[in-house]
């Protein structure tokens, strides 16, 4: 069973919980510190990311890389770079396997990505354990929405009707999710896969191609698309996470549906890489004072006011995780018992 906790109450404020982050992370000795700045004076870094741009997770990435060089000592410029595809996987192992292991390359990452080693071993060419994690934006919570027109308009409808939802590459939420509560729970979900981005699937639903989306990070719905909450054009009919999100304390929770402890249990272990939502990482191997000085300045950009101001107006949410934190909750759901990672091994396979 996972050994992770459900948070059952919400901090109040993301400064607050940045804030004990930061006090709590390791600090920098001066003499590193030095030579920390020295080292990043005059450099760039490069951030890849690992989606589509345009997406909730390239917006939420390039406003992080911002504000990020202000706290990193040397303030190097950061660089944007998009590699979509295969849900980080293929821009995860071309960073581990080829990138500089300097701190002058840095990943932003599907959360999908680091339990595919897990469920998709052939697939991955990385070890998610041995990575540096910097920390996460927050821990998310995901929804299935539809168009005003679908013939799916709650959750219960799933039961008898079909849901045709668009989607990117299996390892994202996007095809995982629905796929797997179509095999454990029956949710007659169609999934429509091959889209490069939420950008393109949103074209697609008002095009009538499909008629909805099976899972999304609920951010990057209202950062892309709050006119369409907000006039109807699409309906949130259910959460996924191991918590519900607070804008939505009345929205049905696809957790609620198991109807056993195998069944609960096959889904938690989906619904864990929420709990990193958007992770940053760099690396294996990088010097630890340089590594420790990134986790800091991310740390630093969560408190930073400005920031938080600025993802507000966004429609993005921040609830930060640490690096360390993030770097458990990896190794906890790596150590998952093998006949749940064979159950939804299973479900993904019918995919």
């Amino acid at each position: 069973m996972l050994s992770l906790q459900i948070r059952a109450d919400c901090l109040a404020g993301a400064a607050f919980l940045a804030g004990a982050l930061l006090l709590n992370a390791p600090s920098v000795r001066a003499e590193d510190d030095a030579a920390v700045a020295a080292f990043y004076k005059d450099k760039q870094i490069k951030l890849v990311i690992g989606s589509a741009a345009g997406s909730g997770y390239d917006i939420g990435g390039r406003l992080v890389a911002r504000y990020l060089q202000n706290y990193i000592p040397g303030h190097p410029a950061i660089i944007i770079q998009n590699q979509p595809g295969a849900a980080s996987a293929a821009m995860t192992a071309s960073l581990y396997n080829t990138a500089p292991r300097d701190g002058t390359v840095l990943g932003a990452a599907i959360n999908g990505m680091p339990t595919m080693p897990l469920l998709e071993p052939g697939g991955a060419r990385f070890d998610p354990t041995k990575l540096v994690w910097l920390g996460s934006v927050n821990r998310e919570v995901q929804v299935t929405y539809v168009w005003h027109t679908a013939p799916v308009q709650k959750l219960t409808d799933l039961l008898d009707r079909e849901l045709i939802v668009g989607a990117t590459t299996p390892g994202t939420t996007q095809v995982d999710f629905p796929v797997v509560a179509r095999a454990i729970l029956g949710l007659k979900f169609k999934v429509i896969s091959g889209y490069e981005g939420s950008a393109q699937i949103h074209k697609a639903m008002e095009a009538g191609e499909v008629q909805g989306v099976g899972s999304n990070a609920y951010p990057s719905l209202r950062a892309m698309a709050q006119n369409w909450l907000d006039d109807g054009r699409v309906k949130v009919i259910a959460q996924w996470g191991l918590r519900r999100h607070k804008l939505l304390p009345d929205t049905p929770a696809i957790l609620d549906m198991a109807k056993t402890d195998d069944d609960r249990a096959a889904l938690k272990l989906m619904l864990a890489r929420l709990e990193y939502g958007r992770p940053f990482f760099a690396p294996p191997g990088i010097p630890e004072p340089r590594a420790t000085a990134l986790r800091q300045a991310f740390a630093a950009v969560m408190v930073d006011p400005a920031f938080v101001a600025e993802a507000e107006k966004l429609n993005l949410d921040v609830d930060p995780v640490s690096g360390p934190e993030v770097a458990k909750l990896v190794t906890d759901v790596s150590a998952t018992p093998p006949d749940v990672v064979a159950r939804v091994k299973a479900a993904l396979g019918g995919q």
